[in-house]
């Protein structure tokens, strides 16, 4: 019989096989890609130029600088010539010198969160390092973190408010701070069209935001409200830049695409805590890696009352929630 921890341990998912991509053979990569590409210059490469220029404040952007290959099938050096445009673009649009890379997993390593929904007050202090960190639209508040003020005595999710006001934390209720889930069966994966979204070896979901198409497919799939469409161009004060940015992360995604939690992997995959974890002021929040049997995530699992958030839903997520 499985231990209590084995229960919640999966292995972790290894990187696919250089011939294919996601179950595509890499023939039938090159023939969606293609597809892609003649479907955007019949609708209008013009309008679609014009609109990821006007997202990056360019004026002269080509069809090679936004209509790119797939992430996984840039090369190192193809990489470095877009961070360098991307660089560029943020340089003449918000006059800020930012910097742009690609921290890759930590060999053998899997990532998990757990929450302490005993100590957690409601305080939003995590929405807000969250929003600092990832360089997200103010005006539109578009937080990757949503925390739920709930009813003691229910665990109803229907009955919570999401948008409470006042002092916290009030005396008849608990709060739940909800953010990707970063599944190891990820729905948001498999709803994905055009794969503009994967999970990594180290258990991190991502987005290329320069391949996604804005579809809302994986919003719709995805059953913890952890994605956000973002409708408008960024709303950003270049003095709120954070200039720590990575590639499948927190770098200024243009308008129309998916965003959502990355586990602050230009932290993380570089031996930082995530930055929702050092703003909270009553250390609710705790990270770290599966696959360390010394880990204090594993002797939270091991040890705590843990909750798995719609378990039943088979999604696997490394996002638990634990008491006491």
């Amino acid at each position: 019989m499985k231990t209590r921890e084995e229960n919640f341990r999966l292995p972790i998912v290894q990187e696919e096989p250089e011939e294919k991509l996601g179950g595509v053979e890499v023939e039938g990569m090159q023939r969606l890609q293609s597809t892609r590409r003649d479907f955007m210059k019949q609708v209008g490469i013009t309008a679609g130029v014009t609109a990821a220029a006007s997202a990056t404040g360019c004026s002269d952007a080509t069809w090679e600088e936004y209509f790119h290959q797939h992430y996984k099938r840039m090369s190192d050096d193809e990489k470095a010539e877009l961070f360098a445009i991307l660089e560029q673009r943020t340089k003449e649009h918000y006059g800020v010198d930012v910097q742009i890379k690609d921290p890759q997993p930590i060999e053998g390593v899997e990532f998990a969160y757990a929450l302490n929904i005993s100590l957690c007050i409601g305080c939003r202090q995590c929405e807000y390092a969250c929003a600092k960190e990832n360089n997200t639209s103010r005006d539109s508040e578009m937080h990757y973190i949503r925390v739920l003020e709930i009813d003691k005595g229910t665990m109803d999710v229907d009955l919570c408010d999401h948008f409470y006001t006042g002092e916290v934390p009030k005396p008849d209720k608990y709060y739940m701070p909800v953010q990707c889930h970063h599944c190891a069966n990820p729905p948001c994966v498999d709803a994905c069209p055009v794969e503009a979204t994967w999970r990594e070896k180290d258990g991190i979901v991502v987005v290329d935001y320069d391949w996604c198409i804005g579809c809302r497919y994986c919003e719709a799939a995805c059953p913890y409200w952890a994605r956000r469409f973002n409708w408008e161009e960024p709303s950003i004060r270049p003095s709120d830049i954070n200039p720590d940015q990575g590639y499948l992360s927190n770098r200024i995604r243009p308008k129309g695409v998916m965003e959502k939690c990355t586990f602050c992997l230009h932290r993380t995959r570089e031996g930082k805590n995530p930055a929702c974890l050092e703003a909270c002021p009553v250390g609710a929040r705790k990270f770290g890696d599966l696959n360390d049997p010394n880990s204090e995530i594993r002797r939270i699992i091991a040890t705590k009352r843990v909750y798995v958030f719609k378990e039943e839903l088979g999604t696997l997520p490394r996002f638990f929630y634990f008491f006491g």
